[in-house]
């Protein structure tokens, strides 16, 4: 089989953010179910598992503010921003490749390339995660982190029982949002293709 033509679709600064905030989350996972079942799990001890992960935890924070810093300084920013031009219709049609197309075989409607790597859908779950969810469960960890140095914001924001609901429903979101992630990462033309394609920065088309 003849290959395809290879794009740069990873930049260095982008792989690294990207491994380095996969192997925090992976950590942080860990830890949480730890530290969340301390009572019925025991692979490593409760406080290790506090330590281990709030220091990972600010790991993730200033790798976070370095992705942020990337994109907003690059404008490559506007990859995440969903273009209100039949929008709908490319949701459509993204749908049905994922809920039909890609099981007999039919070919991605979205085609990637560096300016616009991520399919409609794509942009809203990254905008959703990246911009809303991921901000909230750093702020609610470090309030949890230090409950008496922040109380007064923590009972502005409803008091520890909602914050600490809040940290652990985001957790299980995320913890699904990795599993669906590997997933997706699976489609390329070969299971193995895009996780190839973050390691050496070119994706074959």
């Amino acid at each position: 089989m003849s290959k395809g033509r290879l794009l740069y679709n990873y930049p260095l600064p982008v792989r690294v953010w990207h491994w380095i905030n996969a192997s925090g989350f992976v950590c942080l996972i860990l830890t949480g179910f730890q530290i969340r079942y301390a009572e019925v799990l025991n692979f490593m001890p409760l406080t290790v598992a506090i330590s281990i992960h709030n220091y990972v935890g600010f790991g993730v924070i200033a790798n976070f503010f370095v992705w942020l810093s990337y994109y907003l300084g690059t404008g490559n920013v506007k990859i995440y921003i969903p273009d209100s031009r039949g929008w709908l219709a490319l949701v459509w049609e993204q749908l049905k490749y994922y809920g039909y197309g890609v099981f007999v075989g039919k070919h991605n409607p979205h085609l990637m390339s560096p300016e616009n790597k991520f399919n409609p859908l794509q942009q809203l779950v990254y905008l959703v995660v990246m911009f809303v969810f991921l901000p909230a469960q750093m702020m609610s960890g470090l309030f949890l982190w230090q409950i008496k140095k922040y109380e007064e914001y923590i009972n502005l924001l409803g008091g520890i029982k909602l914050l600490d609901t809040i940290h652990v429903l985001l957790f299980f979101l995320f913890t699904s949002f990795l599993v669906i992630h590997c997933y997706f990462a699976t489609l390329g033309h070969t299971p193995l293709a895009r996780f190839k394609a973050m390691l050496t920065g070119f994706e074959e088309h």
